[in-house]
């Protein structure tokens, strides 16, 4: 933390010497040099508790890492030992003696309590994008983006054209995978009787 602490504010004493800094609202008063200054011996004299971990190996990792907490269910099929009767046992990691597996049994009523505490409410979504991904102005960030990193656009394929609408989804606009069809079920038919009395 002493390294990190160190580190840190050379290069922000070095960005403000430049002329790289900017400061509004609360803090516009550190663009004098005796406050910035001031400022940056008190941060040298204070603590700082660093949590720093390695860096994923790259993107797919990070995706991967995310994947596994936003797509995933409470619990998976695979980890349900047995179903008696009013009784669930399931498999579970205990951490605290080094993630070592257990089972667990309890009342079905106990163990659908505990699963539902893991559902999201009406109204809410388990995945939101700030920033640059948010929803109200996502495509004109992204073009400012490219723009800025000078970046060309991604191409369309010529002969991609979007599903017809019958196999499009109501709630994504994404494409429909049909798997099966049924056909309906006709109706009995009444036996035709000749009755001719």
């Amino acid at each position: 933390s002493r390294l990190f602490r160190r580190l840190f504010l050379n290069e922000l004493k070095q960005a403000y010497d430049l002329g790289q800094l900017q400061f509004f609202g609360d803090i516009a008063g550190l663009a004098d040099p005796l406050a910035f200054n001031r400022t940056i011996k008190a941060a040298r004299r204070i603590d700082w508790v660093v949590y720093a971990k390695p860096p994923f190996a790259g993107p797919k990792q990070v995706l991967a890492y995310l994947g596994r907490y936003t797509h995933r269910i409470a619990i998976s099929n695979s980890r349900l030992v047995s179903i008696d009767g009013d009784r669930v046992t399931f498999r579970w990691k205990d951490y605290r003696t080094g993630g070592r597996q257990k089972v667990m049994t309890l009342d079905a009523h106990e163990f659908i309590r505990r699963f539902l505490l893991h559902t999201v409410p009406d109204g809410f979504h388990r995945i939101r994008h700030y920033g640059l991904l948010a929803n109200g102005h996502r495509q004109l960030k992204l073009d400012l983006c490219r723009s800025l990193l000078d970046v060309p656009p991604p191409v369309e394929e010529p002969d991609a054209k979007p599903p017809p609408l019958r196999h499009r989804c109501s709630c994504c606009g994404g494409t429909m995978t049909i798997i099966a069809a049924w056909a309906p079920i006709q109706p009995a038919r009444r036996p035709a009787w000749n009755d001719s009395s």
